[in-house]
C-alpha cells in the first residue's frame, strides 16, 4: 500500500484571500470557472456562502470524487471564516478598538477541521490567545470576547448558524490562553467523567483558520503527550461509541434509527454511518499517538502504526468515500427539491448495488468499533 502523500493543487483553490479569477482557469475547469464568474470577485458574505451548492455542482460536473469535494467545501467554508474575521477586524480598528493586544489563533473543529464538511454545517469554533499577565485579563479578554461575538455573528449572517451547544469562541469556555488549554485538557483527561470526555471530544478534532498558527501547534503537542497516557479517559471515549450505532439490525440489516425520520426508509447516514466510523478513528489515533486530523490521514497513519492493517485502512477508506458521496448527492437532491441539507440518506433512492455496499460498510465500521474498544 502507498502512503505517500502529496499535495493537491485543488487545496489552493481556497487557499488566497480573494476568490480565484474566473479566466485564469484553463478550458479543462470551465464549470467551475463559470461558477466563479457567476459568484463575481467581491461577494458579501451572504451570497458567498448561498454559491456553496453551485461550487459542489461544478465539482461534480470535473467528476471529482465525494472525499475531495468535501474537502472543498471546508476549504471555503475557512475562508468564509477568514473572511468573517478580516472584517470584524476592520470593523473594532475604526471603532478604536486598535490591533490584537496579543497574539491569537482561531480554530475550526470538528469536520470542518477534518476538512471532510458536508452541505449546512453550524458553527464549531474556539480561539487560543497567546499567554498574558492576569493584571490585563479584563482588557485584553474583554478584545477577544468583542471580535468572537463579531465573526460568529457574521458567519451566522451569511447562513453558517450559531452554535446551539455554544461551542463558540464569543465563549469564555471556548476562548482562552494557551496556558490556560493546556490546564483545561489535563483537567478533562485525568478522570473517566462522561461530561468531560464530551467536551474534550468536541476539541480533540482542530485546524487553525486565522492568525498565529504556532498557538495551534503548541496545543497540539500538548495533546499528543497527554492523550496516550490518560488510559481512563480513552476507556470512557471507549464506552461512548455505544451512543453511535451503525445503522444495521442484530441481523446486518439496514436499520436506522426512526426518531427524527422524515419517512420511514429514511436513514441517519451521519448519525449512524460516518460519525461512528470518524470516532472509531480518532479514539485509536489518540491512543496511538497519530497526530493527523482527517479522517483519511488517520487511516493510514494507523497502518504505520501498526494498529491496523492495510487491508482494513483500504476498506474504511473506501467506506468514508462512499458514505460522503451517498449523503452529498442526498442533501444536493434535497436542495432542489427546497430542502435544507441534513444528515438523512433515501434508501428508496438507492440501487440495489449501493444498497449492498452500504451494508457492508457498515459492517466495516461496526468492526471497526469493536477493535477500537478493544483497544
Amino acid at each position: 500500500m502507498r502512503l505517500l502523500h502529496r499535495a493537491s493543487s485543488w487545496r489552493s483553490l481556497f487557499a488566497e484571500e480573494t476568490l480565484p479569477v474566473p479566466a485564469r482557469l484553463p478550458p479543462l475547469l470551465a464549470p467551475l470557472r463559470d461558477a466563479l464568474a457567476e459568484l463575481g470577485p467581491e461577494p458579501s458574505l451572504p451570497d458567498a456562502h448561498a454559491w456553496q451548492p453551485c461550487l459542489v455542482e461544478a465539482l461534480e460536473r470535473l467528476d471529482l470524487p465525494a472525499w475531495r469535494t468535501s474537502q472543498l467545501i471546508s476549504d471555503h467554508n475557512a475562508w468564509l471564516y477568514r473572511r468573517a474575521i478580516q472584517l470584524s477586524l476592520g470593523e473594532m480598528q475604526g471603532l478604536g478598538w486598535g490591533a490584537p493586544p496579543v497574539a491569537f489563533c482561531v480554530l475550526v473543529m470538528g469536520s470542518g477541521a477534518r476538512h471532510e464538511s458536508l452541505l449546512g454545517p453550524d458553527q464549531d469554533n474556539a480561539m487560543i490567545l497567546a499567554d498574558y499577565p492576569d493584571a490585563r485579563h479584563t482588557e485584553i479578554d474583554g478584545y477577544f470576547q468583542s471580535l468572537g461575538e463579531r465573526f460568529t455573528e457574521r458567519l451566522d449572517q451569511a447562513g453558517i448558524p450559531l452554535c446551539s451547544g455554544h461551542v463558540m469562541a464569543r465563549w469564555p469556555m471556548w476562548r482562552k490562553r494557551l496556558s490556560e488549554w493546556g490546564e483545561q485538557l489535563a483537567i478533562w483527561t485525568a478522570e473517566r467523567r462522561l461530561k468531560r470526555v464530551q467536551q474534550a471530544n468536541i476539541l480533540l478534532d482542530f485546524y487553525p483558520v486565522h492568525g498565529e498558527s504556532a498557538l495551534a501547534e503548541a496545543l497540539a503537542d500538548r495533546v499528543a503527550r497527554l492523550m496516550p497516557r490518560a488510559a481512563l479517559f480513552l476507556d470512557e471515549m471507549a464506552a461512548l461509541l455505544d451512543e453511535l450505532p451503525v445503522a444495521l439490525d442484530r441481523f446486518g440489516r439496514l436499520s436506522g434509527s426512526v426518531e427524527g425520520a422524515p419517512h420511514e426508509r429514511a436513514i441517519s447516514l451521519k448519525q449512524q454511518g460516518l460519525l461512528p466510523l470518524v470516532a472509531a478513528v480518532r479514539l485509536l489515533s489518540l491512543r496511538h499517538g497519530v497526530r493527523e486530523v482527517d479522517t483519511r490521514s488517520r487511516l493510514a497513519a494507523l497502518v504505520v502504526k501498526g494498529a491496523l492493517p492495510a487491508e482494513g485502512c483500504r476498506a474504511l477508506t473506501a467506506a468514508l468515500e462512499r458514505l460522503q458521496g451517498l449523503l452529498l448527492e442526498e442533501q444536493r437532491h434535497g436542495l432542489k427539491a427546497g430542502r435544507r441539507p441534513d444528515g438523512w440518506v433515501n434508501l428508496s433512492r438507492l440501487g440495489e448495488d449501493q444498497r449492498l455496499l452500504l451494508r457492508h460498510d457498515l459492517q466495516q465500521i461496526r468492526a471497526l468499533k469493536r477493535r477500537a474498544r478493544r483497544g
